[in-house]
């Protein structure tokens, strides 16, 4: 199937609807002039949700969105997912319906299925990887965010990242934005309860924020229940009208069983049924994370100085094949100057700024007796440095034309040291050096909408997953190369009358990407594959379809919105002399989600949903096992208001179908034992969920 073949669809439907929606001349003469001003924060360390999105729009010549909190909370948040399905260009897809998914954006850690790894996850502009590069998605509290910003690809350079996915920002709640009280409590099919406790309150010239969360599920398939608590809490402080000072404090305990991969005809008998390897030995993933940062700015209006500090101890109980047992202390600093002078009688605005993190991790592994240490395997301790020197500056040629140009210098080592206990000692250090500029247009084509173009590269070194075979009788440091590439970029965003959208393509050549390619031996060793090519669209377009069903007001009116968010992705080998041209395996090539709501000003709301993957998509190299297409049918209706009472009801894969929306990646499926790669998602589902804010 041709890639415009669903795309055009796609765009003569949203314009149909459009043009319903704003091209009546009588619906036209309704709206007045309506001239919108960003809502300042009043803390420095924390922007506003209205300000960043003025700030995004104005400074970024590509791909960038800010998802509003309030919008996801409208239905029941459990997972990455939740929070992330309508923002353009993400794709996220959890495993078994859990927090552990396989986040990507165009196509960044393509084989990563779990513990991520191609984008920078933040909070609060302060990395949440690990110092290797990895990420844990149960780092993360969704329902402790105000609202998430995602960077895509070169646009999180503001941030330091050079990575090919960029950047998910989630923005906390303080004192100033978050109700004096809130609980919520959600409950649903699977057995699954989770509940929230949270305060936000301002005294003089502090803030504080604290928020309380704990969740339990059975889960959809056998043997894949999960729990978890975490606590989130900040406390700003205002030393002058021009100095804040933000501490930070997050602790997560977070315990998944692990029901692993089945093979396709596994999961067409029996979806919910678990992989008996994975029960044989007890297989999970218990995780405990502290993490405490602080972030202390100044700020005149015209120039920003703001140093961050963050540290995070980390325990990982981790039986699978083996019993890994990781205990990680990681730390790191930011210091960032933000700017807006006057440059050759041009306005511009710089960002330059410095990055370093630093961290350790007692490495241990052991036999797995069905889920308890057996013999020891391997005594290691890995350390990971990074340390990066960014800027970039913003040119206004014109009141409406901007000339973005940037850089940053990436230096990277990682280390590995073994206590021998058997073989020969595999103590290595690999050193990366890497440089990624960046160039832009960014043309205000009205007040509300843009056009942009951007060229840029990208640098990755490897995660410790990548570089290490502890244990399999190979080198503890796999000889990789950094993966690295060039990616242009055009497209629009903007607003007109009732039709809000945000469009990208880009095409991106990549040198080494890290694969899993199937070296002799040991097939999910990672390697370096050569040249591919990553090209696609994100697109989102809401519209407002039809307003005054059953109000007359012009100002305070129901209406039928429709939100949509459509990805193609086309990943494939470039003239490789094992694979040709072929595509890679493990992403979908398209993917589809809509949202039809009638919403009351009072609050309520109700509608259907769809998530659609309409095309089937492999999930080896040899191509020879494809997931299916498939088709979710949800429905949500609620009730949602700032003060008081909220509520929602949610249905989800009303037709329970089986699907597998993500796999794992092996070579060849085909071949003895590496069949089991679909991880089956959720049946037919009901959730329901209240909040009360005071």
């Amino acid at each position: 199937m041709k890639p415009l073949s669903i795309f055009f669809p796609i765009l003569l439907i949203s314009a149909a609807s459009a043009q319903t929606a704003v091209g009546s001349p009588e619906l036209a003469t309704e709206l007045g002039e309506v001239v919108i001003t960003a809502n300042k924060s009043p803390s420095l360390t924390v922007p506003s949700l209205e300000e960043r999105k003025e700030q995004l729009a104005r400074t970024v010549p590509g791909g960038v969105a800010v998802v509003d909190a309030e919008d996801y909370k409208r239905g029941r948040v459990s997972t990455l997912k939740d929070a992330l399905d309508f923002a353009p260009g993400v794709l996220v897809q959890s495993r078994f319906g859990a927090e552990e998914s396989r986040l990507s954006i165009r196509g960044s850690g393509i084989q990563r299925t779990f513990h991520g790894r191609g984008i920078w996850l933040m909070q609060d502009g302060m990395p949440l990887n690990l110092s290797d590069g990895s990420f844990d998605m149960q780092a993360v509290e969704p329902l402790a965010s105000n609202h998430v910003e995602v960077h895509r690809g070169a646009n999180a350079l503001q941030y330091g990242a050079t990575t090919l996915g960029g950047a998910v920002n989630f923005i906390s709640q303080t004192g100033h934005t978050a109700s004096r009280l809130q609980a919520r409590l959600e409950t649903g099919s699977f057995n699954t309860r989770r509940a929230q406790i949270s305060s936000g309150f301002v005294s003089g010239d502090m803030d504080v924020y604290a928020s309380i969360s704990a969740a339990q599920t059975d889960g959809f398939r056998d043997y894949s229940g999960q729990e978890s608590l975490r606590v989130s809490a900040n406390i700003g402080a205002k030393l002058s009208p021009n100095l804040e000072n933000r501490f930070y404090l997050t602790w997560v305990d977070s315990q998944s069983q692990l029901p692993g991969a089945l093979t396709k005809a596994q999961m067409e008998a029996n979806a919910q049924q678990a992989n008996a390897v994975s029960v044989a030995g007890r297989q999970r993933r218990d995780y405990q994370l502290l993490r405490l940062a602080n972030r202390l700015a100044y700020s005149d209006g015209d120039n920003t100085l703001a140093l961050s500090l963050f540290w995070s101890w980390k325990d990982l109980d981790h039986p699978i094949f083996q019993v890994i047992d990781q205990l990680s202390n990681d730390l790191g600093f930011d210091l960032r100057y933000d700017g807006h002078s006057r440059l050759l009688g041009l306005d511009h605005d710089l960002t330059a700024g410095l990055g370093f993190m630093y961290g350790s991790t007692e490495d241990n592994r052991f036999a797995n007796v069905g889920g308890a240490r057996g013999a020891p395997l391997a005594v290691n301790r890995t350390q990971s440095m990074n340390l990066s020197l960014y800027f970039q500056d913003q040119l206004h040629l014109t009141d409406t034309l901007s000339f973005i140009v940037g850089s940053s210098v990436v230096y990277a080592n990682r280390d590995l040291n073994e206590e021998v206990i058997f073989g020969p000692d595999n103590t290595d250090r690999q050193e990366f050096w890497g440089f990624s500029p960046k160039l832009g247009l960014l043309w205000d084509i009205t007040p509300k909408s843009q056009v942009y173009f951007n060229a840029s590269r990208s640098f990755e070194p490897p995660s410790f997953g990548e570089l290490t075979a502890i244990g399999a009788g190979f080198p503890s440091l796999v000889a990789l190369k950094p993966q690295t590439a060039t990616t242009l970029e055009f497209g629009t965003r903007g607003e007109a009358e009732r039709v809000a959208w945000d469009f990208s393509y880009y095409y991106a050549w990549l040198d080494d990407e890290m694969l899993t390619l199937g070296v002799p031996g040991n097939a999910t060793l990672t390697s370096n594959a050569g040249r591919t090519i990553h090209q696609g669209i994100e697109f989102s377009l809401n519209a407002d379809l039809w307003r005054n069903l059953a109000t007359a007001s012009q100002d305070n009116y129901d209406r039928l919105v429709l939100r949509q968010n459509f990805l193609w992705n086309h990943f494939s080998f470039d003239d490789s002399a094992a694979f040709g041209d072929r595509l890679l395996p493990g992403i979908p090539p398209y993917y589809y989600r809509a949202e039809l709501l009638y919403e009351h000003p009072c609050g309520f709301y109700f509608g259907p949903n769809l998530e659609w993957s309409p095309h089937r998509f492999a999930a080896d190299l040899a191509r020879t096992t494809f997931a299916d297409p498939y088709a979710l049918l949800g429905l949500k209706l609620g009730f949602k208001t700032r003060k008081g009472v909220s509520f929602f009801i949610e249905a989800r894969n009303l037709t329970d179908a089986t699907h597998s929306p993500t796999t794992g990646v092996v070579q060849n499926a085909r071949a003895p034992g590496a069949g089991a790669v679909f991880f089956p998602g959720d049946g037919r589902a009901f959730y329901a969920g209240v909040e009360f804010k005071w």
